[in-house]
């Protein structure tokens, strides 16, 4: 049986099933699995089931087993977990009321500080998802109490959630990292410039907001003195703390990645106790949340890890990369469709879910190409990072809306939206014109 046009039909299968809710892993695994018993089965042009089974158990198990037992997968455990107790501890909440109290006197100042909370979130934890929802019980219910209009108080916490994929620890990064065998520690340094330019213009889209209309954001009328401003700074010392022992540390070639996220664990959770803010309860209440996120991240990495070696198998990668190569597009066009492409799936599907499902054919286009992997792996967590506020399925805006409930209507937050998401595509085009803005901090590591 024709090899490509398996592979082809395999994807197809992969999309229509996710269509109807088929969870992802399972679609993966299963179309996989399904495929490579074809595959073997009509390999002599005879249906030969028999000569299939061997071969099929082997791809399936042996990936499976290679993935779990992959040293860099044990990141995604330990960078949720340090998520969790964190917010337990109450450090990611620190964050964002240190900015609220410098920030309180600008126009849009507690909008400013939701965004600058995401981003003091997203630098010790590595999910948009849990960002927005962590973010989001704490910001929006402030910011409606407060008289900001809607818009802006839902769709600047849905925005400044997606900051979680692109400043490290990122999830999305690990796992990207592990399927295009790149360096995760170069990822995490990779994405600090980009996803501090992202915050920035989602501070700037609320500046520009709030001076066209005032009325959004009414001027916060209490007091704040300069002693309140020093408390509330040295509160969120652990933040940073976490945050240096992160970056620094793999900076300074004082730790791999792994190990970072292991002494930040063990950190966190010593900070966390001394600081009396961490019960037994609330540290096992963590410890469970993270079990149950990891498996659900670990069924989808290994479904993933076994549809790739079946499309190896099938040799459509190759087959893909000598049209695309052969219709000679010049790499801004070649860039034009694969952004493109990611911005359509991100309408409809989950990050992790699009990226397991595309990295197998577009990788292979991109290096035939010699461009870097590296920056590369920042551009596609920017166009995941954008799906995850465009509609009709922006996980984020849901999110929120769970948040809010009723009081404010999905197609309002979709709304106040569009003037951050004219800003991601402003930086998604930077990032893309400059790769030099992405490889600036790695390449300075040799």
């Amino acid at each position: 049986m024709d090899g490509t046009l398996l592979g082809i039909a395999a994807f197809a299968a992969v999309i229509v099933l996710l269509a109807v809710r088929v969870p992802i892993a399972f679609a993966l695994a299963g179309v996989a699995a399904i495929g490579t018993f074809v595959f073997f089965a009509f390999r002599t042009g005879t249906f030969m089931p028999d000569r299939a089974i061997r071969p099929t158990s082997s791809l399936v198990f042996s990936n499976s087993f290679d993935l779990i037992h992959s040293y860099d997968l044990s990141m995604i455990p330990l960078f949720v977990a340090l998520g969790h107790i964190a917010y337990r501890a109450e450090i990611t909440t620190a964050i964002y009321h240190a900015a609220r109290v410098w920030l309180a006197k600008i126009p849009g100042g507690v909008a400013m500080a939701s965004v600058v909370g995401c981003g003091g979130f997203s630098a010790i934890s590595g999910s948009s998802i849990a960002c927005a929802s962590t973010m989001g019980r704490i910001c929006s219910p402030e910011m409606l109490s407060l008289g900001y209009d809607k818009r802006l108080a839902t769709a600047s916490v849905a925005a400044g959630g997606t900051l979680g994929s692109l400043i490290p620890p990122s999830v999305l990064f690990i796992i990207y990292g592990i399927f295009t065998e790149t360096s995760i520690s170069a990822l995490f340094l990779a994405g600090i410039l980009p996803g501090l330019l992202s915050l920035a213009g989602f501070i700037l889209v609320i500046w520009i907001w709030v001076r066209q209309r005032p009325g959004d954001a009414p001027a916060y009328t209490g007091r704040i003195d300069r002693a309140e401003r020093v408390r509330a700074a040295r509160a969120a010392w652990p933040a940073a703390a976490l945050f240096a022992v992160i970056v620094g540390g793999i900076y300074g070639g004082f730790f791999t990645a792994t190990e970072a996220a292991a002494v930040s664990v063990a950190l966190v959770t010593l900070i966390g106790f001394a600081q009396r803010k961490l019960t037994l309860a609330s540290f096992w209440e963590a410890v469970r949340e993270t079990g149950i996120q990891t498996t659900s991240i670990f069924f989808i990495a290994a479904g993933a890890k076994i549809f790739v070696a079946f499309i190896a198998l099938t040799g459509v990668a190759p087959q893909i990369v000598g049209a695309v190569t052969g219709a000679e597009p010049n790499v801004v066009v070649l860039m034009a469709a694969i952004a493109a492409i990611y911005l359509v799936l991100g309408m409809f599907l989950d990050p992790i879910g699009i990226m397991v499902l595309t990295l197998p054919l577009v990788v292979p286009v991109v290096e035939s190409y010699g461009l870097d992997l590296i920056w590369f792996g920042v551009v596609v967590i920017k166009l995941l990072e954008i799906g995850l506020i465009t509609p009709p399925v922006g996980l984020n805006v849901f999110v929120i809306s769970s948040v809010v409930g009723r009081e404010v209507p999905i197609d309002r937050i979709f709304a106040g939206l569009l003037r951050f998401l004219s800003v991601d595509v402003l930086v998604l085009i930077i990032i893309m014109a400059v790769p030099a803005l992405s490889l600036l901090i790695p390449g300075s590591i040799g």
